[in-house]
C-alpha cells in the first residue's frame, strides 16, 4: 500500500488527509525534516511514497495527478512529491539532505531530487488549484480558488485526448468520456474496455463474413461501438490515471487486429456471394501498414534531432494556428475514426468491393499527402540526427542474417550510393520483376537474391541520411508487395487469404517492434529477428516457395510460414510485455 508522509504541523478542519486516504495511501504524519526521514525508513523500498505539506490547500485531481501516474518515477506540485521505488534512493538521499528552507519541504525534496539527476514530472495544472498558503489571507484565497472551478468537469474534460480527429472530437468525444466515468465508478479497467472493443469487432467481422445485408448493417453499427469502447479505454486511462505496460501494448494491437479482422470478414462474405475481393483486403492491409511505418519512421528520425529546422514545418505551424486548416488537414489523411466511420456506414449501405475501393482511395490520398509533406521537410530541414535516431531506423528496417553478410563486408568502406537510394533500387526492382513476370519464374530467385544484397548495403551504415526514413516503408512494401502479387498470380483457391495471414502476422511483428521503440524499451531481441528470417530473408524464401512448388501447394506453404512466425512473434512478444516491466505508456500523439 502506498504511503503518504504528511510534513509540518496539522491544519485543523483540513480534509487533506482524508482525500490522501481516497486515492488509496496510508497516512501517516511527520512535524519536521528529521521526521520525514525516520518515516521514509518505516516505509519498504517497493513502494510508492508521497511527501505532503499539511498546508496543502488544492483541487484532488492535482493531488491525483502529482501522487498516482504510474508513468513517472518522480512527480511533483506545490506542496506534494510522490515517488515510485525507481526514484526512490533519489529522496531518501535529499530527505537526509534538506532542511528548512522558505519553501513548502516537499518543494524542497523535489528540487533535490531533480538536481541530483533523476527528472521529476510536473503535471499540467490548468485552472486546477495546488498552493501552500503562508498566511490567513492567503488560505481563504486559496479556498476561494479551488471552489471556483470544478474539479471533476476539469477531469472528465482532460480524460479525453489533446489531439484527436475530427469524427473523434465531435461525435465520439462528448459522450464517451462520461462512458469513461461509468466504468471507473464500477470498477472497471481501462484492459478490460480494450478487450470488450476487440470482442466487439470480431463479432462485427462475423456479422460481415456472413455475406448477408443484415450482416453487414449489423456490422457496420458493431464497428461504431467497438469505436466508441476504443475511445472510452483511453479516457478511462487519463479520467482514472490507469496506465500500464499491459494497456499500453493491448492499446497498441487491438487496433490493427480489430481492422485487419473486419478486412478478412468482408472479404469472406463477398466470397459467399461469389466476389473475390481477397486482393483488395490484402491491398488494404498493406496501404495502411506502409503508412503507418512512413509515420513511426518520420517520427523516430526527428523527435530528437539537433537544429531541426525547416521552411515546410514552419508553414504547417501557421496553418495550425488557423482553426479550419487544422480539421481539414486532420481529415483528409482519414484517421482512425473518419476511417472507422466510412468503413461502418458503407459496409451497412453498399457492398464489400466498394468499401475496398473507397478505403483504398482515400488511405493512398492520405499516404501520399503525409508522405509528400514529410519528404519535403526533410529535404529543406537543417538538422543532425543522432545516433539513437539511427538505430531506430535500422531496428524498424527489420533487417535479417542476409542482410547482415554485406553489411559486415561495406562497413570497413563506404557504399557506392546513398542508403536510400540503394533501398529504392532494390526494392522496385523486386516489385517490378515479381509484377512483370509469370508466377513460378526461376529468374525472380536472382531477383530476391539481388534485392537481399541491395537491402544489406542499404543498411550498411548508420542511417542518418535526409531521407533515410524511408528505407523502413520501402523495405515494408516490398515485402508485402511481393507476397501479394505471389498469391494473386498464383491464381488457385486459397492463395490470397494465406497471403492474408501471412501479412498480418509479419506486419503484427513490425508494430511490436515500434511501440517496443516508442516505450524506451528498444528493438525485439536480434534472435527473433533472424528466427523469422528478417524481411529479406522472408522474400527471398518466399519466392523460392512459388519457384519450386505447384500452384496447389502454395497456399499451404503461405499458410505454414504465417503459422510460424505468428507463434514465435506472438509468444515472445507475450512475454515481454508481460513480464519485462516496460514503462507504462499511453498514446496522446496523432491519430492512427
Amino acid at each position: 500500500m502506498p504511503t503518504a508522509i504528511l510534513t509540518g504541523l496539522p491544519v485543523p478542519g483540513s480534509p487533506l488527509a482524508d482525500e490522501l486516504r481516497s486515492l488509496g495511501f496510508e497516512v501517516r504524519p511527520a512535524a519536521g525534516p528529521e521526521d520525514v526521514a525516520a518515516a521514509l525508513g518505516a516505509v519498504p523500498a517497493d513502494q510508492r511514497v508521497a511527501v505532503v505539506d499539511s498546508a496543502f490547500v488544492g483541487h484532488l485531481h492535482a493531488l491525483r495527478l502529482a501522487l498516482t501516474d504510474p508513468r513517472f518515477d518522480a512527480c511533483a506540485i506545490t506542496g506534494a512529491l510522490a515517488v515510485q521505488p525507481g526514484a526512490r534512493a533519489a529522496l531518501d538521499k535529499a530527505a537526509a539532505t534538506v532542511g528548512h528552507g522558505p519553501a513548502p519541504y516537499p518543494d524542497l525534496l523535489a528540487a533535490e531530487v531533480e538536481g541530483a539527476g533523476t527528472a521529476v514530472q510536473r503535471p499540467e495544472l490548468g485552472t486546477l488549484v495546488a498552493a501552500v498558503p503562508a498566511g490567513d489571507a492567503e488560505h481563504r484565497a486559496a479556498t476561494a480558488a479551488v471552489a471556483a472551478v470544478d474539479d471533476e468537469a476539469v477531469r472528465l474534460r482532460t480524460a479525453v485526448k489533446s489531439r484527436d480527429g475530427f469524427f473523434t472530437t465531435f461525435f465520439i468525444s462528448p459522450y464517451s468520456r462520461y462512458i469513461a466515468r461509468w466504468c471507473a465508478r464500477r470498477g472497471l479497467t481501462p484492459n478490460q474496455v480494450t478487450t470488450a472493443s476487440l470482442i466487439t469487432a470480431l463479432i462485427a467481422a462475423g456479422c460481415a463474413a456472413t455475406g448477408e445485408r443484415w450482416g453487414y448493417v449489423a456490422a457496420g453499427v458493431l464497428l461504431l461501438v467497438s469505436f466508441v469502447l476504443d475511445c472510452t479505454d483511453g479516457q478511462l486511462a487519463r479520467y482514472s490515471l490507469q496506465y500500464s505496460t499491459m494497456g499500453a501494448w493491448l492499446d497498441a494491437t487491438f487496433d490493427r487486429a480489430k481492422e485487419y479482422a473486419f478486412y478478412a470478414g468482408l472479404a469472406l462474405g463477398a466470397a459467399r456471394h461469389g466476389d473475390d475481393v481477397w486482393a483488395l483486403a490484402l491491398g488494404a492491409m498493406i496501404l495502411m501498414t506502409c503508412r503507418h511505418v512512413v509515420d513511426f519512421s518520420f517520427n523516430e528520425a526527428n523527435h530528437d534531432a539537433t537544429a531541426n529546422t525547416s521552411p515546410t514545418a514552419a508553414l504547417s505551424d501557421r496553418l495550425d494556428s488557423v482553426g479550419w486548416t487544422v480539421w481539414v488537414r486532420r481529415m483528409i489523411i482519414l484517421p482512425i475514426g473518419e476511417r472507422w466511420a466510412m468503413i461502418a456506414v458503407l459496409t451497412a449501405a453498399t457492398t464489400p468491393r466498394i468499401v475496398f475501393y473507397a478505403l483504398l482511395a482515400g488511405c493512398a490520398f492520405g499516404a501520399l499527402y503525409t508522405t509528400a509533406g514529410r519528404i519535403l521537410r526533410s529535404l529543406t530541414r537543417r538538422a543532425e540526427r543522432t545516433d539513437r535516431a539511427a538505430q531506430a531506423l535500422f531496428d524498424l528496417t527489420d533487417s535479417g542474417p542476409l542482410a547482415e553478410f554485406p553489411r559486415r563486408l561495406l562497413k570497413a568502406r563506404r557504399p557506392a550510393a546513398s542508403s536510400v537510394w540503394v533501398a529504392a533500387f532494390g526494392s522496385l526492382a523486386l516489385v517490378g520483376f515479381t509484377l512483370g513476370r509469370p508466377y513460378g519464374d526461376p529468374v525472380l530467385i536472382a531477383v530476391a537474391v539481388l534485392y537481399a544484397v541491395a537491402a544489406g548495403e542499404a543498411v550498411s551504415r548508420p542511417l542518418k541520411g535526409a531521407l533515410d526514413w524511408l528505407i523502413p516503408p520501402l523495405f515494408r512494401a516490398a515485402e508485402y508487395v511481393t507476397v501479394l502479387a505471389l498469391a494473386a498470380k498464383a491464381d488457385v483457391p486459397g492463395a490470397l487469404p494465406a497471403a492474408f495471414g501471412l501479412v498480418a502476422a509479419v506486419a503484427y511483428h513490425h508494430y511490436d517492434t515500434v511501440y517496443r521503440i516508442r516505450g524506451g524499451s528498444g528493438a525485439p531481441p536480434h534472435w527473433l529477428v533472424r528466427t523469422i528470417g528478417g524481411q529479406e530473408g522472408r522474400v527471398l524464401l518466399t519466392v523460392v516457395l512459388a519457384a519450386v512448388l505447384s500452384r496447389d501447394a502454395f497456399p499451404v506453404a503461405l499458410t505454414a510460414l504465417a503459422v510460424f512466425v505468428a507463434l514465435v512473434v506472438l509468444v515472445e512478444s507475450i512475454r515481454f510485455w508481460v513480464s519485462s516491466g516496460a514503462p507504462a505508456v499511453h498514446d496522446e500523439g496523432e491519430p492512427a
